[in-house]
């Protein structure tokens, strides 16, 4: 594919901001805490509660996960095998983040118990519905969504905190938290883990919030209006111009740009 003269030049910039913003320049995100960990258990389940709480602004999070992990004292995949609710109830009495309730966190956990003790990861309960005939993960996590969110409510309705917590592509969300956990778990570099080796990196869907928008659209990657799925698909295939294997790769340094108001 040959790229115009301002396509060959943006991805220059691009490129420089992927090389620029390596693992020293992390901080502060989320990502700092499964990076905490060796363990593919321990990382998984930090990276996948690390990317649930992800909305709101980073100091909030961070404080959140921060509270989290100490009281999974930090050893996350044996507090996730050994877990009941009813102690659950008790050990997040106080804890709370944004529009998630304790019963939410405590039932998230209840979730996450069970998914381990049946599929011994969430990969392998990922990668039931993945197909990698399919040009992206739109479909996998729209199942594995669904079925999460039938293991966190039970025979309950679901709360709208358990519902935020695994939104749905096909009903339009932009997924952007799944996204980024995915990002994660499936590229490899000094921020990412790559341990679903199974998914190749070409399938995943850009992490789209409001930082990711706002300068997509100054960069006119998108002509989408509202943040939503189908903006995330358009900003993912026009980065696919620059790295068609990997077009996620570039999501940290847009993200961190935006949030630390720098110039591209």
């Amino acid at each position: 594919m040959v790229l115009s003269i301002k396509k060959t030049a943006l991805k220059k910039k691009l490129d420089y901001h992927y090389k620029y913003f390596d693992y020293s320049r992390i901080s502060p995100d989320p990502l700092e805490f499964p990076h905490r960990y060796k363990n593919f258990y321990d990382i998984e389940i930090s990276a996948f509660i690390s990317s649930v709480f992800a909305f709101g602004n980073v100091k909030q999070i961070n404080n959140s996960l921060e509270k989290i992990h100490s009281v999974m004292n930090n050893r996350p995949h044996e507090f996730v095998k050994k877990y009941t609710l009813k102690a659950g109830l008790k050990k997040f009495e106080n804890t709370k983040h944004r529009f998630y309730t304790t019963e939410d966190i405590a039932n998230f956990f209840s979730a996450l118990n069970k998914i381990y003790s049946i599929y011994g990861s969430l990969k392998y309960l990922f990668l039931l519905y993945y197909f990698d005939k399919e040009i992206n993960l739109k479909n996998a996590i729209s199942s594995f969504s669904q079925h999460f969110l039938n293991i966190i409510s039970g025979k309950n309705k679901p709360t709208n905190g358990t519902r935020f917590m695994v939104p749905d592509p096909i009903k339009g969300s932009a997924c952007k938290r799944m996204n980024l956990f995915l990002r994660w778990m499936v590229r490899k570099d000094e921020l990412d883990f790559g341990l679903w080796n199974e998914i190749s990196p070409s399938q995943l869907v850009i992490p789209v919030d409001t930082h990711i928008a706002k300068i997509c659209k100054q960069l006119k990657l998108t002509k989408e209006k509202a943040v939503s799925w189908k903006m995330a698909e358009e900003i993912t295939e026009q980065l696919k111009k620059f790295d068609p294997d990997d077009p996620v790769k570039y999501d940290f340094a847009i993200c961190h740009i935006g949030m630390r108001k720098l110039k591209l």
